[in-house]
C-alpha cells in the first residue's frame, strides 16, 4: 500500500480506564508500523478521550452518534494538517465521525479513516 497524502496520523484514543484494563491501544499498534514504512508522524499524545462511554454493540447510530457526543479532546496543533485517523474496526462510523469533528475544530484541513475491518452492514 502506497503512502497516503497525510501528514499525520492519528489513531482512536482509548480512554484511559479501558486503556488500564487492556493493557494497549490496539489502534495505536497498528499505527505505528505504518508510520515508520510511510514516513508519517504518529501521534498518539493530545487527542484524548475524555470520558466512558458505554458499549456501542446493539445500538442504534442515533444512539451511537449521542452516546459520543464530547467524547474526544483534541489538544494538539493540526492547524492545516491532513489528518489520517486509524481504528481496527468500524461499524457505523460513529466513532470516526466524532474524532475527525474533533480534529476539524482544532484546525485540521481534511480528516481521512484508515480501518483493518469493517463489521457487515446490517
Amino acid at each position: 500500500m502506497a503512502a497516503p497524502a497525510v501528514d499525520v496520523i492519528v489513531p482512536v484514543p482509548l480512554h484511559v480506564g479501558r486503556l488500564a484494563e487492556r493493557g494497549f491501544n490496539q489502534a495505536l499498534e497498528i499505527a505505528r508500523p505504518l508510520g515508520r514504512a510511510w514516513q508519517i508522524p504518529v501521534v498518539a499524545r493530545g487527542v484524548t478521550r475524555t470520558r466512558v462511554t458505554a458499549d456501542q454493540v446493539g445500538l442504534s447510530w442515533q444512539a451511537r452518534k449521542k452516546n459520543l457526543r464530547d467524547a474526544f479532546d483534541c489538544d494538539i496543533s493540526v492547524n492545516g494538517a491532513r489528518v489520517l485517523l486509524i481504528d481496527d474496526v468500524m461499524t457505523t462510523g460513529a466513532t470516526l465521525g466524532a474524532l475527525a469533528a474533533c480534529l476539524k475544530k482544532a484546525g485540521a484541513a481534511a480528516v481521512s479513516n484508515l480501518v483493518i475491518a469493517r463489521t457487515p452492514l446490517r
